[in-house]
């Protein structure tokens, strides 16, 4: 007994296995197989040299480098001399730069209106954790602003960059 699927289910399918036939096909050429089975090939390492910290070797293991999105090299803290990234400072103005918002944490009293502007190369936002505020999409150069009335801690974050984050602090 055949089952009948709708026809968009069908052409649904038949263009996933298409796309996993060319898939394939460039996976093979792109690793220089030819019309042959190379699947049980030997691989061997393009030198003769050992990895460290394997069997056989004595040196060392290497540290492996950490990945950061593109465009994040040469990292610098826009925090003030002294500051740790979550001490507060009573500042009105945040600048966006390097994927992140500086500084970090900013306090302020009621009535006060912080401003960010992103300094970037990429585009950011400036989300508000619990709904409170939220910019539109900040192209570099762009800013936003947000009048804080009353007291609290207002956590946000950048809604492309979730990594991104910061703190108002009213009081």
């Amino acid at each position: 007994m055949a089952i009948s699927y709708p026809r968009t289910r069908q052409r649904r399918w038949q263009a996933a296995a298409a796309a996993a036939t060319v898939a394939g096909t460039l996976m093979l050429a792109a690793c220089g197989a030819s019309g042959s089975s190379s699947a049980l090939a030997p691989i061997t390492p393009a030198t003769p040299h050992e990895l460290p910290g394997l069997p056989g070797t004595s040196a060392s293991p290497s540290v492996l480098p950490t990945a950061m999105p593109s465009g994040m090299t040469g990292m610098t803290s826009t925090a003030p001399p002294g500051a740790t990234a979550a001490t507060p400072v009573a500042a009105d103005a945040v600048t966006i730069r390097n994927f992140a918002f500086g500084p970090q944490v900013v306090t302020v009293k009621p009535g006060v209106t912080v401003h960010w502007t992103n300094r970037d190369s990429e585009a950011h936002t400036v989300t508000s954790d619990a709904g409170a505020f939220n910019s539109p999409v900040l192209q570099p150069g762009a800013s936003f602003s947000f009048t804080f009335t009353k007291p609290g801690t207002y956590s946000y974050h950048c809604s492309i960059h979730p990594f991104m984050t910061g703190k108002v602090v009213v009081s």
